[in-house]
C-alpha cells in the first residue's frame, strides 16, 4: 500500500468516528501495557473508541506513526484531531483535561457512577 493510500485511509478512520485509538490489540484484549491504559481511561470515562488493532496491518502500524509525526502506539484521536500517546493521555485523565476536552468536543461521556 502506497503512503498516500495510507494516509487516504486514516484520514477516513479518524473523520468517521469521534474518538479513535492505534493500539496494539483490542480495547477488549489490549496486546501491550500501553495500550492497555489507554483504552482503560476510555473505558472508564464512559466513551465509545473505534479501535485500530495496528498489529493487524503494518502498513497502519508504520503509517500511523508517520501520519502523526509521533514514533510510539498507542495514538488518541479526537473527532480528528491528535491527543497523543499513553503518557499525555494519562496525565489528561488525572487532571480532567480530558474529560473537558471530551465535553468540549460535544464526545458523548457515560461515567460510570
Amino acid at each position: 500500500m502506497t503512503e498516500h493510500a495510507i494516509f487516504d485511509r486514516i484520514r477516513q478512520d479518524i473523520a468517521a468516528h469521534d474518538v479513535v485509538l492505534y493500539m496494539k490489540g483490542t480495547k477488549k484484549l489490549p496486546q501491550c501495557g500501553f495500550s492497555s491504559v489507554v483504552a482503560t481511561v476510555m473505558e472508564r470515562l464512559g466513551v465509545d473508541v473505534h479501535d485500530i488493532n495496528v498489529l493487524a496491518d503494518p502498513d497502519i502500524r508504520q503509517g500511523i506513526k508517520e501520519f502523526s509525526d509521533w514514533p510510539t502506539i498507542p495514538q488518541l484521536y479526537i473527532k480528528g484531531d491528535f491527543i497523543g500517546g499513553c503518557d499525555i493521555v494519562r496525565e489528561m485523565y488525572e487532571s480532567g483535561e480530558l474529560e473537558a476536552l471530551l465535553k468540549e468536543k460535544g464526545v458523548p461521556t457515560h461515567k460510570a457512577a
